[in-house]
């Protein structure tokens, strides 16, 4: 059951970014995301918005295609890991961007998995992982 929750959040993630539904894809995540491409990290779901959203207006949209995911279910329940290879594929049929993308996800207490960690790997490059928040970031201890 877990497994069929993941990938519904996987596909829905790609789904809703390429329909612009940005309300509803930045949901996918949770509150304080890490969201790790091209050397950046960004942290919450208002900075991943505001990174992406602009890149992704109505003439820059294409689709997202997955493969089947690599999925561990922690068995303590309530956290996962997912690598799953992705290609982005332009409106004239181009293959932009093609990579792996590594998530750590959690179960809501609504029920829906949701991201809480993402690294975007580009072909021919290596996972450098998600760096830490910086101390001002971490809070209280």
């Amino acid at each position: 059951m877990e497994h069929e929750g993941i990938r519904h959040a996987l596909a829905a993630y790609c789904q809703l970014l390429d329909d612009g539904r940005f309300d509803e894809w930045v949901d996918m995540f949770t509150d304080d995301v890490a969201f790790a491409v091209m050397g950046r990290t960004f942290r919450g779901r208002d900075a991943v918005r505001g990174f992406v959203e602009p890149t992704q207006g109505p003439d820059a949209r294409g689709r997202h295609v997955l493969s089947e995911p690599l999925i561990d279910v922690d068995p303590a329940g309530g956290r996962a890991t997912a690598s799953t290879d992705y290609c982005f594929v332009s409106r004239d049929l181009a293959v932009l961007s093609a990579g792996r993308y590594h998530d750590v996800l959690v179960l809501g207490a609504d029920g829906r998995w949701r991201i809480e960690a993402r690294e975007i790997v580009f072909v021919g490059d290596q996972p450098r992982g998600i760096a830490p928040a910086p101390a001002s970031e971490e809070g209280p201890r």
